[in-house]
């Protein structure tokens, strides 16, 4: 399948971040970080594709006994997000279940019968989460509300305790897709605090139309990483050489032919975003043949 790569942002400084980009980054949604901490979570986010923006990915800084700790993580949006790149991508349902619910399901052919009798439906007691792709059988997930009862007691468990029923329900669907596009991610989508990290009790979206508009009047202030920081030319090229020996593509031509139905190429030579993008989607590739084969396991 062609995949059409975006037009390349010619004021873009790392990936297609623009210069004011980063400098709202750095001081919202990464705010706290140190420039190699700020450099690594812009890279993992041009890298990975995902949007912090658009709460695909956040970074969570919390002071630790070495300075400021930051953790990465990629929120459900951010994992549907990765699942639908795949051409093989048909959508998934999920739910919480209450204890007054009509539930059944076949966990082989993935086929849940979900009904609600009455609107006093009780009790959250579990959630699940079918998800489809082309070729492959469904995937379903059920998680029942003992399986995340350390969640609920842990770092993380005031976010639990408020809301609990979208908590469960993202639980459910990381598993899912984890199982069905081999997509790797955190057991818990926020870190949370405990006796000795100092992190805060947890961490919500926040609404940072304000935090922009004061960057924007104090950008000299913000430190964005150095051009020295983004990955060459030469360094997105050799990691192509190695995901086409790993996708099995060997020889001249049968790279070119590749690179030519998946890398459109605004200009005589790809550009090094062009590249990164092509990149991005022989990852989704490899990720994709990796699912496939634990499948058959």
């Amino acid at each position: 399948m062609t995949k059409q790569i975006a037009t390349v942002n010619t004021q873009a400084v790392v990936g297609h971040f623009t210069q004011t980009e980063l400098d709202t980054l750095k001081g919202t949604i990464a705010k706290g970080t140190s420039n190699e901490q700020f450099a690594l979570f812009v890279q993992t986010c041009v890298s990975s594709g995902l949007n912090p923006f658009l709460n695909q990915v956040y970074c969570i800084v919390y002071n630790g006994k070495d300075g400021p700790v930051m953790s990465i993580q990629i929120a459900v949006e951010g994992i549907v997000a990765l699942a639908k790149r795949n051409p093989h991508y048909k959508g998934f349902i999920a739910s919480e279940v209450k204890e007054h619910d009509e539930f059944e399901i076949d966990v082989v052919t993935g086929e849940p019968v979900h009904k609600i009798k009455t609107l006093q439906r009780g009790k959250t007691i579990g959630a699940y989460c079918v998800a489809y792709r082309d070729g492959t059988p469904n995937v379903a997930v059920i998680i029942t509300t003992d399986q995340v009862e350390h969640l609920v007691k842990g770092r993380n468990g005031q976010m639990w305790k408020d809301f609990f029923d979208d908590m469960i329900v993202k639980h459910a669907i990381k598993r899912a897709f984890k199982r069905q596009f081999g997509i790797e991610v955190a057991e818990d989508e926020y870190i949370g605090a405990d006796s000795s990290s100092g992190a805060p009790e947890s961490y919500v979206r926040r609404d940072i139309t304000a935090e922009a508009n004061e960057v924007a009047e104090n950008r000299n202030e913000i430190q964005p990483p150095a051009a020295s920081q983004v990955n060459e030319m030469a360094q997105v090229r050799q990691q192509i050489s190695t995901a086409f020996r790993e996708l099995g593509v060997v020889g001249k031509e049968a790279q070119a032919e590749y690179m030519k139905a998946n890398c459109k190429v605004a200009g005589d030579k790809p550009t090094l975003d062009e590249l990164k993008g092509l990149l991005n989607y022989m990852r989704m590739e490899i990720a994709e043949q990796a699912a496939g084969d634990d499948d058959l396991e």
